[in-house]
């Protein structure tokens, strides 16, 4: 079987596991990854940015080396590639738990327990809950959904369209490095800069891709693309901020603000400012972009791998034809 259709059929399967299955409670393969790279870096660290690349390099390169490996291991077996780059999507792709989590803050703000709805908010992103009302909870909830909806599932899909297995892996090893190491907190803003601008690079080509289905997937495609055009470059993120401006523009709200990261303040520009404020609400509508925005990366991925394949293919019949290694 050749490697569109394996990682076609894969990828396919791999997120209807998601979606049907979500991430497992326990024994999760990037929990793993997670505890490994924090082994790697209580040898490595030092406050240098040098030994934070050679942290990347060990993390990120053995977790793409060792898919590799496996990939090479079951070449030969059609059913076992699909399964495995099956198993691969399902692990790197977390859009079901995604939405639950998100869903699950909104639940808590619709009955008016703000106090569980600070609890379950760092399940979704690293700030400080105790200092926010509901509103910007639910602000909060929106602008994470937008942002790993590209990070969780549309940069993985590409990279997996990409690389394969390998790239899939990868992938998601430089986006959990990031969320360890990659902060600019005192500790990590030199050890984690490697992991950071890698990040930037590996989650470029699927932020745009995420934006771009925002707008196709969203409520108001005009809103979306004018958000996205006007304010993405405001964002200090340059792959957070066209995803939560096309959100923002889709959705119709207003994003952006002050932000509190235990302890450390920031002031960043509000994204669609002609939008409405973040109400309750809108967390299921996020929620549900989020989806339909994965839903289509993966038939983006699936045909552009179709599409390259049969380029390729129909490349070398005619280099065959013009060399003569086509006639019998």
């Amino acid at each position: 079987m050749r490697a569109d259709r394996i990682f076609a059929y894969g990828a396919t399967a791999g997120l209807i596991g998601d979606l049907v299955l979500g991430d497992p409670r326990r024994g999760h393969p990037v929990a793993a990854f997670g505890r490994a790279a924090g082994a790697v870096e209580s040898l490595l660290w030092r406050d240098h940015r040098g030994w934070g690349a050679v942290h990347t390099l060990v993390c990120a390169g053995g977790a793409a080396g060792a898919a590799a490996l496996a990939s090479r291991a079951v070449r030969r077996s059609p059913a076992a590639a699909v399964a495995l780059t099956a198993a691969a999507t399902w692990a790197v792709v977390g859009g079901t738990s995604l939405g639950r989590e998100a869903r699950a803050v909104g639940s808590a703000l619709e009955a008016g327990d703000i106090e569980v709805a600070r609890e379950r908010l760092p399940h979704l992103c690293g700030r400080d809950p105790q200092s926010l009302d509901a509103q910007q909870i639910a602000r909060a909830v929106v602008e994470s959904v937008a942002e790993n909806t590209s990070d969780a599932v549309v940069g993985a899909l590409v990279w997996g369209a990409l690389g394969g297995v390998p790239g899939l892996v990868a992938f998601r090893a430089i986006n959990t490095l990031d969320a360890m190491v990659g902060h600019k907190s005192a500790k990590y803003r030199r050890y984690g800069w490697a992991s950071a601008r890698l990040d930037d690079v590996a989650g470029w080509p699927g932020a745009r891709l995420t934006a771009a289905l925002a707008v196709v997937a969203g409520g108001d495609p005009h809103g979306a693309v004018r958000a996205w055009r006007t304010d993405a470059d405001k964002h200090p993120s340059p792959n957070a901020g066209p995803v939560e401006a096309s959100f923002a523009g889709a959705l119709g709200v207003r994003l952006g603000g002050t932000l509190s990261y235990a302890g450390r303040v920031e002031h960043r520009p509000v994204l669609n400012a002609t939008g409405r404020p973040v109400g309750v609400p809108d967390i299921e509508r996020a929620a549900r972009l989020s989806r339909r925005v994965g839903v289509l990366a993966l038939a983006t991925a699936v045909a552009g791998r179709l599409a390259f394949g049969a380029l390729r293919r129909g490349r070398a019949a005619r280099s065959g034809i013009r060399t003569g290694k086509g006639h019998a």
